[in-house]
């Protein structure tokens, strides 16, 4: 899939999908556009790669039974 996106310099561009994530993480781009309208890093939700995935809470299962 292509994106466009809005560099923090304003010029806009053209991507794929893939390369979304680094462009947020690098602080690269100031918006992207979804099919439902432009979205601002920092203003509106957004899904990065770099959560860890999984429960991250205490262990409370045990062996015992």
């Amino acid at each position: 899939m292509i994106l466009r996106i809005q560099y923090t310099d304003n010029r806009y561009d053209m991507v794929k999908g893939s390369m979304l994530d680094r462009l947020i993480e690098d602080h690269q781009i100031t918006r992207f556009r979804r099919s439902s309208g432009w979205v601002t890093i920092g203003v509106d939700p957004v899904r990065t790669g770099n959560k860890k995935p999984g429960y991250s809470g205490p262990e409370r299962r045990t062996n015992e039974g």
